[in-house]
C-alpha cells in the first residue's frame, strides 16, 4: 500500500497549476447519460474517483475514452447504453455514484441504482434525491439495497429540499432538464460546481435560470444534444495549496485558479497573516513567519467550506494563539485530530467544536489518513513538522488530488511516494 514520506521544514517557491474540479467532473460525467450524442469534457482531473465513475459508465454500455494525446480530455458517448443499472460493487466505493439516478430515469424512464455504502465522515442520506424524483412523478421502491425507479416521463414540480444538498441539487437539476413542464428547485445548493454543471447542460440545449442561487428554474425539453465543456478549476485543491504555502512559508503562484470561488478561505488566510494577491486566473500566496490562529465555522457555500476544515486546522496547529473550529456539516469530520495530535498538535474536541492551541513546531511521526481531506491536512502538517512524517492510506488522497506529491515537489517540498 502506498505511503507518503515527507521531510518537513522546507519553504515552498514556484508555481502550481490547479487541476479540474473533482466535484464538478463527477456530475458532469454523469450528465453525459442525458444524451445519445457524444460529450467532450476538458480539464478532467486524473483521480481515482473519476476512474471509478468512468468504470461505472462503461459498465452500463457508455463509451468513455480518455485521450492519450490530451490526458485531461474525456469523450463520452451514451448512445449505445443498454443497461441503466449501477451495481453495488461499483457504487459502494464512491457515494457520488448516486448521480446516475436522475439522468438515467429522465432519459430512459427507469433506473436501478444501488444505495451508497457508509461514509467515513458521516451520514449523507439520499432521501432528498428520492423525494424530489417522486415529486416529479417517479415511482420508486427500495428493494434488496437498490433504488428501483420508473417514470414514463418525469413531470415538472416545485421541490423544496429539507436541507441544502449538493448532490441532491445536481441529481434533480439533471433530471428536470428532460421533464415535462417547469421544475423549480428551492433551497438549492449554490456551490460553484452547480452553475458549472448548469452551464454544461445549457450547452446541451437545457433551459435553466437561477443557477448559482438558492432557487433554480428549469423548463424541460424533449431531448438534449452533445457538447464540449471545460470543467472549472478545483477550488478545494487550490485552497489546500494556499494553506500549505501559508503554513510552510514561501512564495507560490497558483495558475488556473479561481479566487472568486474561495472568498471565505482567502479572507481567513489573510486574517491569519498570509499575503494573497489574486488577479485573472492566478493567485499568489506568500507566507513569511508564524501565522496567527484564526477561528472559523463551516457552512454551506459561500461560507467556509467543510472540505477545507481539516487543512486550515493543520495551519492553526502551528499558528500563534488559540482557535475554535466548529464543524456544522458532517458529524464525524474530526477524525484527523488524533493523527495531528500524534505530530505534537494540541487539540481538544467537544462535540462539533475543536479548540486548537498553536505550538511552535510539530515533530514527524507515522500517521494514518482516514478520509480525503484528512489526508491533505496530514500532508500540510508533515510539510511543517521537524523530521520525517509518513502518511499511510494515501489512497484517500488519490481520490481527490491530481498528482499532489509531484506538484509539491515542483515547488520545493521534500516528499515522495513509497511502497514500504
Amino acid at each position: 500500500m502506498d505511503k507518503l514520506l515527507i521531510r518537513g521544514g522546507r519553504r515552498l517557491h514556484g508555481d502550481v497549476t490547479i487541476s479540474g474540479a473533482k466535484n464538478a467532473a463527477l456530475p458532469e460525467l454523469c450528465a453525459a447519460l442525458l444524451t445519445a450524442e457524444p460529450v467532450t469534457l476538458r480539464n478532467v482531473p486524473r483521480l481515482q474517483d473519476v476512474n471509478t465513475t468512468l468504470k461505472l459508465l462503461r459498465n452500463m454500455g457508455v463509451s468513455a475514452e480518455r485521450s492519450e494525446a490530451l490526458p485531461d480530455q474525456v469523450v463520452l458517448d451514451a448512445g449505445a447504453l443498454d443497461k441503466p443499472e449501477a451495481p453495488y460493487d461499483l457504487v459502494k466505493t464512491m457515494r457520488a455514484s448516486i448521480l446516475v439516478l436522475g439522468p438515467l430515469l429522465a432519459r430512459f424512464g427507469q433506473a436501478t441504482v444501488s444505495l451508497p455504502g457508509g461514509c467515513a465522515i458521516g451520514s449523507r442520506p439520499v432521501d432528498q434525491h428520492i423525494k424530489g424524483l417522486q415529486a416529479m412523478g417517479a415511482e420508486i421502491q427500495v428493494e434488496h439495497g437498490y433504488i428501483v425507479a420508473k417514470a414514463k416521463r418525469l413531470r415538472g414540480a416545485r421541490i423544496t429540499t429539507d436541507m441544502v444538498t449538493v448532490t441532491g441539487t445536481e441529481n434533480l437539476l439533471m433530471a428536470a432538464t428532460l421533464a415535462e413542464g417547469e421544475t423549480v428547485l428551492e433551497n438549492a445548493a449554490q456551490e460553484p460546481e452547480i452553475p458549472d454543471l448548469a452551464e454544461m447542460l445549457i450547452g446541451m440545449g437545457a433551459r435553466i435560470e437561477g443557477h448559482g442561487t438558492s432557487r433554480i428554474r428549469i423548463q424541460g425539453v424533449e431531448r438534449l444534444h452533445g457538447v464540449a465543456h471545460d470543467i472549472i478549476p478545483d477550488r478545494i485543491e487550490c485552497g489546500t495549496f494556499l494553506c500549505a504555502v501559508a503554513a510552510a512559508g514561501g512564495d507560490v503562484v497558483l495558475k488556473r485558479a479561481r479566487a472568486d470561488h474561495l472568498d471565505a478561505v482567502i479572507e481567513k488566510l489573510r486574517e491569519a497573516g498570509a499575503v494573497i494577491e489574486a488577479g485573472g486566473d492566478s493567485i499568489r500566496v506568500k507566507g513569511n513567519g508564524r501565522l496567527k490562529a484564526v477561528s472559523f465555522r463551516t457552512s454551506e457555500y459561500p461560507a467556509f467550506p467543510t472540505d477545507m476544515q481539516a487543512q486550515f486546522m493543520a495551519l492553526n496547529c502551528v499558528a500563534d494563539g488559540t482557535a475554535k473550529v466548529t464543524e456544522t456539516i458532517f458529524e464525524n469530520r474530526f477524525m484527523h485530530v488524533n493523527e495531528l495530535v500524534r505530530l505534537g498538535a494540541r487539540i481538544e474536541v467537544d462535540g462539533h467544536t475543536a479548540v486548537v492551541q498553536g505550538v511552535e513546531r510539530l515533530s514527524g511521526a507515522t500517521v494514518m489518513a482516514t478520509d480525503l481531506r484528512a489526508s491533505a491536512s496530514l500532508v500540510i502538517a508533515g510539510l511543517v513538522a521537524e523530521g520525517e512524517t509518513r502518511v499511510d492510506r494515501i489512497y484517500h488522497l488519490d481520490r481527490g488530488y491530481d498528482q499532489m506529491e509531484a506538484k509539491l515537489r515542483g515547488i520545493g517540498a521534500d516528499i515522495e511516494r513509497t511502497k514500504a
